[in-house]
C-alpha cells in the first residue's frame, strides 16, 4: 500500500480532529458561502407562487433550521442516517418548479403533504440502493436534471421584470446584468477560492445596485428582530390527497429520485477527498447520506418548507483547504441554528430584488443543466444512450410547452404528464428498463459461500462460455475469475451460513459476472486499487488472489452496502484482446 497513492496535502482527514479554531473558521465560511443559495430558493419559490408573507417568513426559518439538523447528522451518523463526512445541506433547486406548481395548484399545506410522502421513497431508494443500481442510470438522473433547467428558467426569466411600481425603467436588466456579470467574471476568471465566493458575491453586487435603484426592501431588515422565531406561517400537512396531489405526485417523486442521485455523487465525492490514502468507495457511507437525505425532506415537509438535499460546495472547500474532519460538519450546523434564530440575518437576504434572485437562479440552473450533461456522458454514451437522452430530453420539452397532443397529455392522468420533468423522466425509464429486459438473460446461480461451491460455480460458469460461442481459453479465464473471487470474498474470519449469488450475462462481446453476497469483510475494490507494483513477502500470500483477478478481468468493481455485498468482474476474450492489441500495433 503505497501512500504516493493518496492524498499528501490533507491537513486533517476526516476522522481527525483539527483545533478548535481552524473548525469554527471553516464551519463559518461555508455557510457564509450557501446561506444566500439556502434562503433565496424558498424565497423564489413562495414569491412566483404568491405566497403570503407570513409563510415565506416561516419557511425561510424552518428551511435554515432542517438544514443545521440535517448537517450535523450527516457529519457525525446516527445509526445508519448520515455519511460521517462534511456534506453540507441546503435547499434543492431541483424541488423549484415542481413546488411552484404544488403551491399554485393546492396550497403550502398541500406542498408539505408531498414533500413527506416522497421523502418516504429516499428511504426506500437508501435501503435497497443495490436493488435499484440498473434503472437509476446515469442516462436517466442526467436527463431528469436537464429537465429540470427546461421547467425553471421560464420561472427565472418573469422574475427579471418583477420590480415595485414606480421603479426605474432601467432597475431590474441593470440589476440583472450585474448579479450575473459579477458572477460569471468570477466563476470564469478568479482563482479558485475566489470563485466558490462567485455566487455570495454576485447576489451582493445585484442588492447593492439594487438599493441604488431603491428596490431593494429596507424596511424588511429593519423591522425584522435580532433574535426570535416566527409565530405564525406555518401551513400544516393536508392529508386529503386531493386528485392535485396524485397528479403532481410522480414529479416529486422523480425529483426525490434525481436529488438522491445528486446526493450519493456529492458523498461518493467528498470521500475521494478526505482521506490521505487512496479508498474505495464505503457504500454504507452513501446510503447513510442518501438516508439524511431522505430525514431532511421528511422534516422539511412536517415543517412546512422546501425539501433539502447535499450541497457541492463543502467537497470543493475540503479540497481546496485539505481539512475533511466531520468536525467542520458540526460547526456548520451550528452556524445554520445561530442563523436560523437570528431574522434579521435572515432578512438581510430575503430583502433581495426579484431580479437578483432571478439572476442568481439562472446562473444556479444553468449550471445544473452543465452537471446533467456531465452525468449523460461521464463514462462515454453509446448511441443507445444517446437516443434515450434524446429523445426523453426533447418529448420532456415538448410535454412542458403543451406542444405533444396538449389536448390528450393535458387531460391523462390529471395532467400529470405536462411536468416536463415526469413526461421526460418516465420515457428514460421505460426505454432504460426496455434495454435492460431485452438483453440476453442471465443465468443465475445460489450457493453457500466457501470454497466447497468453487467447483459448481466453476462448472456453471464454463456451461455458460460453451453455450454463448466462446472458446475453451475463456471459460478457463471466467473459472479463474470465480476462483480468485471466491477466495478474497471467503478470506479467513468467514462467517458460518453466508450465501452467494452468482449472476453471468453477456454484454457487447464480454462476460459479466456479478457476485452477490454478504457485507462483512474488506472491500475488494479498496484492496485492489492500493496494491503496488511489488509485493513484500509477508504480504504476498494475502494480496496473491487480488492480484491475479486484477489481471484476469477488464475491470473490477466492489459495492458494499449495509446488507449486501456485490463484486462485478468483466471478462474480455483472449481473443478480442489480441485483435484489439494487433489493431494498436
Amino acid at each position: 500500500m503505497m501512500e504516493s497513492r493518496g492524498r499528501a496535502d490533507i491537513r486533517f482527514q476526516v476522522d481527525e480532529n483539527p483545533p478548535r479554531n481552524v473548525a469554527i473558521g471553516l464551519g463559518v465560511q461555508l455557510a457564509i458561502l450557501c446561506i444566500a443559495g439556502i434562503v433565496l430558493t424558498p424565497v423564489v419559490v413562495i414569491r412566483a407562487a404568491g405566497g403570503t408573507e407570513e409563510y415565506m417568513t416561516w419557511a425561510v426559518f424552518m428551511v435554515v433550521l432542517v438544514c443545521a439538523i440535517t448537517t450535523v447528522v450527516q457529519a457525525v451518523r446516527v445509526g445508519r442516517i448520515g455519511a460521517g463526512y462534511v456534506l453540507l445541506m441546503g435547499t434543492s433547486g431541483a424541488f423549484i418548479a415542481v413546488s411552484i406548481t404544488a403551491l399554485v395548484e393546492g396550497g403550502p399545506a398541500m406542498l408539505a403533504a408531498l414533500i413527506i410522502v416522497s421523502s418516504f421513497f429516499q428511504f426506500v431508494l437508501a435501503s435497497r440502493l443495490a436493488l435499484v443500481r440498473r434503472i437509476l442510470t446515469q442516462t436517466v438522473a442526467g436527463t431528469v436534471i436537464m429537465l429540470i433547467a427546461v421547467t425553471v428558467m421560464p420561472i427565472a426569466f418573469d422574475m427579471y421584470s418583477s420590480v415595485p411600481e414606480g421603479a426605474p425603467r432601467t432597475a431590474a436588466p441593470v440589476c440583472v446584468l450585474i448579479t450575473v456579470g459579477v458572477m460569471v467574471m468570477l466563476a470564469l476568471k478568479a482563482t479558485r477560492g475566489l470563485r466558490l465566493w462567485a455566487p455570495v458575491l454576485g447576489v451582493i453586487a445585484g442588492a447593492i445596485a439594487g438599493a441604488w435603484f431603491g428596490i431593494y426592501d429596507f424596511e424588511r431588515v429593519a423591522n425584522a428582530g435580532w433574535i426570535g422565531i416566527p409565530t405564525a406561517g406555518y401551513p400544516g400537512v393536508d392529508l386529503s390527497f386531493r386528485p392535485e396531489f396524485w397528479a403532481l405526485l410522480p414529479a416529486f417523486i422523480f425529483v426525490t429520485m434525481v436529488g438522491a442521485i445528486e446526493t450519493i455523487g456529492d458523498s461518493v465525492a467528498i470521500q475521494s477527498v478526505s482521506w490521505r490514502r487512496k479508498r474505495a468507495v464505503d457504500f454504507k457511507a452513501v446510503q447513510g447520506a442518501v438516508a439524511a437525505d431522505g430525514l431532511g425532506n421528511l422534516l422539511s415537509g412536517l415543517g412546512g418548507t422546501l425539501p433539502n438535499t447535499t450541497y457541492s460546495t463543502s467537497i470543493s472547500v475540503t479540497e481546496l483547504t485539505g481539512v475533511g474532519s466531520r468536525v467542520v460538519g458540526v460547526w456548520i450546523g451550528v452556524a445554520f441554528l445561530i442563523t436560523a434564530f437570528v431574522p434579521k440575518l435572515l432578512a438581510l437576504v430575503m430583502a433581495v430584488p426579484d431580479p437578483v434572485a432571478g439572476a442568481y437562479i439562472t446562473v444556479l440552473i444553468a449550471m445544473l443543466f452543465v452537471a446533467g450533461m456531465r452525468i449523460v456522458v461521464q463514462d462515454g454514451i453509446s448511441y443507445r444512450h444517446g437516443l434515450i437522452a434524446g429523445l426523453a430530453f426533447w418529448m420532456g420539452v415538448g410535454c412542458q410547452n403543451n406542444l405533444i397532443f396538449p389536448e390528450i397529455v393535458g387531460t391523462f392522468a390529471g395532467g400529470v404528464l405536462q411536468n416536463g420533468m415526469t413526461s421526460g423522466g418516465l420515457v428514460a425509464v421505460g426505454l432504460t428498463l426496455f434495454m435492460e429486459f431485452t438483453e440476453s438473460r442471465p443465468r443465475r446461480v445460489e450457493a453457500q459461500l466457501g470454497v466447497q461451491a468453487m467447483p459448481q460455480l466453476q462448472e456453471f460458469v464454463r456451461d455458460f462460455a460453451l453455450k454463448r460461442g466462446w472458446n475453451a481459453a475463456m471459460g478457463t479465464r471466467m473459472e479463474a475469475v470465480v476462483e480468485e473471487t471466491i477466495l478474497t470474498l471467503v478470506g479467513e474470519d468467514a462467517e458460518a451460513g453466508r450465501r452467494l449469488l452468482l449472476v453471468v450475462r453477456k454484454r457487447a462481446g464480454d462476460a459479466v459476472l456479478e457476485f452477490i453476497a454478504g457485507n462483512e469483510g474488506e472491500n475488494l475494490q479498496d484492496q485492489i486499487s492500493l496494491l503496488g507494483d511489488k509485493v513484500t513477502s509477508s504480504a504476498a500470500e494475502a494480496e496473491v488472489s487480488l492480484r491475479l483477478l486484477r489481471h484476469l478481468t477488464s475491470s473490477v468493481r466492489h459495492q458494499r452496502y449495509y446488507q449486501t455485498d456485490i463484486v462485478t468482474c468483466t471478462v474480455r476474450p483472449p481473443t478480442k484482446e489480441r485483435q484489439r492489441s494487433g489493431a494498436r500495433g
